[in-house]
């Protein structure tokens, strides 16, 4: 309980050092962990020492401590411990080995899982991330000029990565319960309503706390990593607003519903942030927008196909939120052109990213769609709006004057066939050929 708190301390420290930028220059997570020690050194309780002394203190004496005094009290405290010193801690005890985090060389000992309860994830929460950890390795691996059906290079990265996403599904799943049982505690016995109180606190908190522990004390946050996990806590709390909104029949606002969506697929993007932080390589701007646009696609293809299902979880979809901000009759064609939008930016991007690479996500989309069950028809499928449901408190009512809108051109009836294999979602795909409809949105 004692490494928790003493994490939780450094941790907040760090969330400070970042709000009034101080930070180590060049930017160096041992340097950032190791002033943070010195802060909280600093407003630990002395008598009769001002905060002003102990800042006098160290400004005067640490230039004058000699490395020899250094080196001796670094061989005590190791005899203390019964151990050596590695990267300023005890080797003996609860150490756990570096999972692939960038150490500048050197080993360096980290507080065990195990000391931390909460970064643990389950077996339901690892089944339910294998399958876009399969997606992720094949459809973005070669964005860092990695092949995704290599095992050596998938298992390199693979516990990071793992962990990551297996976290994410965790959250997720409560996030889920929130939305269907809402923000009071809930069950029919004490256990459960003490189960369901944790998750509203830990909800109400920072659910990312124990991940983003763990992947500090690796090396590999940096502001943006952070902001994008940050995101998903963004996404939920809009997932849950919506959600509620539609529920109580209350205003919805379009400017939520596509802040929502473009931050649905926030997990792809962590994994990808983290698979540049562990190959210590700069972020490709031109590869985040385009994969960003073809994220944003592919969410809307899964919420046309898991529509009616949507509806019945009273989950976040964006058909389902159109239909109630524009009506069911210009809700799909609204959408029709939202997707058109991003269908040109996605064009222009695909063709900047180069004739190899374009060319290698084209292929891996086309396979992909052969593997979900497509063997007829344009290689990466077509769109399809089904039918909008006026009334979902009347079990699902369909209305007779609202047949399914067949969006032409390419895509879209792909996102059946791949849920059959479990890959989700599978398609990062190209988009092109739409018919731009009347209406607005703001996409």
């Amino acid at each position: 309980m004692e490494e928790l708190n003493r994490l939780e301390r450094t941790q907040g420290i760090l969330g400070l050092m970042r709000d009034y930028s101080v930070r180590a220059n060049p930017p160096d997570p041992d340097s950032d962990r190791f002033l943070a020690d010195v802060i909280l050194l600093l407003v630990k309780q002395r008598k009769g020492l001002s905060l002003e002394r102990k800042r006098a203190l160290v400004s005067e004496f640490v230039p004058k401590i000699p490395g020899s005094l250094l080196e001796e009290a670094e061989h005590l405290v190791a005899e203390d411990c019964g151990g050596e010193m590695q990267g300023g801690c005890c080797s003996s005890g609860h150490v756990a080995e570096n999972v692939g985090g960038r150490n500048n060389g050197r080993d360096r000992g980290v507080v065990s899982i195990e000391s931390i309860d909460e970064a643990m994830v389950g077996l339901r929460a690892m089944q339910r991330a294998n399958s876009t950890l399969e997606d992720f390795c094949r459809s973005y691996f070669m964005f860092h000029g990695l092949d995704g059906n290599k095992p050596e290079s998938v298992f390199k990265f693979l516990p990071v990565l793992t962990f990551t996403e297996a976290f994410i599904y965790q959250l997720d799943d409560m996030n889920e319960r929130l939305v269907m049982e809402g923000t009071q505690p809930w069950g029919n016995n004490e256990e459960d309503r003490v189960y369901s109180g944790a998750v509203i606190n830990k909800f109400n908190t920072m659910p990312f706390r124990p991940l983003l522990h763990q992947l500090e004390l690796h090396g590999l946050i940096n502001d943006r990593l952070h902001k994008e996990i940050k995101a998903g806590e963004e996404y939920w709390a809009l997932e849950r607003k919506l959600c509620f909104a539609l529920k109580s029949k209350t205003e919805v606002k379009v400017e939520d519903v596509m802040r929502a969506i473009h931050l649905k697929s926030f997990d792809y993007r962590v994994l990808n942030l983290l698979l540049y932080q562990i190959r210590g390589a700069e972020v490709d701007s031109l590869h985040m927008d385009f994969l960003s646009v073809s994220e944003f696609l592919v969410e809307i293809s899964d919420d046309l196909f898991d529509y009616e299902d949507d509806v019945l979880k009273n989950s976040f979809n964006i058909l389902r939120m159109f239909v109630h901000v524009y009506g069911a009759s210009a809700a799909p064609t609204i959408l029709a052109k939202c997707v058109t939008e991003a269908e040109e930016k996605y064009n222009t991007l695909l063709k900047a990213l180069g004739p190899e690479l374009s060319a290698s996500y084209q292929r891996r989309c086309e396979d992909a769609t052969r593997e979900g069950g497509n063997t007829g028809g344009h290689p990466l499928g077509t769109w399809n709006i089904p039918p909008v449901i006026v009334d979902e408190d009347a079990s699902l009512h369909l209305s007779p004057s609202l047949p399914p809108v067949f969006i032409g051109g390419l895509i879209g009836t792909f996102g059946k066939a791949f849920r059959v294999n479990g890959l989700y979602p599978l398609a990062r795909w190209c988009f092109s050929g739409m018919l731009l409809l009347g209406f607005g949105a703001e996409c």
